[in-house]
């Protein structure tokens, strides 16, 4: 046997060994995944009306179907002196004009397993209601018409990553860390920041990108 195959032949255990291990880092990362990554961007209600969390299956409520005839605009501040505060440590988001406090309310963040990430953000598209699915075993969900979603990122974390502001129709823990990533607010409470916060969205649209001309609110997410 000649020493160029006996290298070559030696050489082919140390190929697998790495290959594996290279897989395991991707599966690994792969699990670690989206927080609550959308269906589609479009923003345009379905008409699916069967969700299921947890293990339960449910209908989705009225307030999750019904689309906003007008666009409203509330508040009278600049968006630019908008921004949005979420406190994990208290489970509350406050909403502030400035150094005015428009709004406060009780949300649901990540579980340990499922942290909502903190930093200072800025949403880049904001959706009437998108389908979200994802999770296993006991904690599978499936949950059409996720209404008024607004999706953040920075440099750290990327828009795919699925992290937003949201509302709920699915559960009422507000106040307690429940989500798989994302910021869960009662439905009310997130229309009304949904309208309040840019990018503004044009009349008879669905969704919206931000851009230079029309930014997306700042989100602070702090311990």
């Amino acid at each position: 046997m000649s020493a160029k195959l006996k290298i070559f032949l030696l050489s082919i255990p140390l190929v697998v060994l790495f290959s594996v291990g290279v897989m395991f880092r991707s599966t690994t990362t792969l699990r670690a995944g989206p927080g609550c990554s959308p269906d589609n961007l479009s923003g345009v209600f379905q008409n699916d009306l069967a969700a299921v969390f947890e293990g339960r299956s449910l209908k989705i409520p009225e307030i999750g179907l019904a689309e906003a005839k007008d666009n409203p605009v509330l508040g009278v501040a600049t968006p630019s002196d908008r921004w949005v505060e979420v406190d994990l440590s208290e489970q509350k988001l406050r909403a502030w004009d400035g150094n005015t406090l428009f709004l406060e309310t009780a949300v649901s963040t990540g579980l340990p397993g499922t942290p909502t990430p903190t930093g200072e953000f800025r949403v880049w598209v904001k959706l009437k209601a998108t389908k979200m699915e994802g999770g296993q075993g006991r904690y599978y969900y499936y949950l059409p018409n996720v209404p008024f979603v607004m999706y953040f990122e920075n440099d750290a974390v990327p828009g795919w990553r699925g992290y937003g502001l949201h509302g709920t129709y699915w559960h009422n823990d507000f106040g307690t860390p429940r989500s798989h990533g994302c910021v869960n607010l009662p439905t009310p409470i997130a229309e009304k920041i949904y309208y309040w916060a840019s990018p503004e969205l044009p009349q008879n649209k669905s969704s919206v990108f931000a851009s230079a001309e029309n930014p997306g609110i700042r989100v602070i997410i702090h311990e």
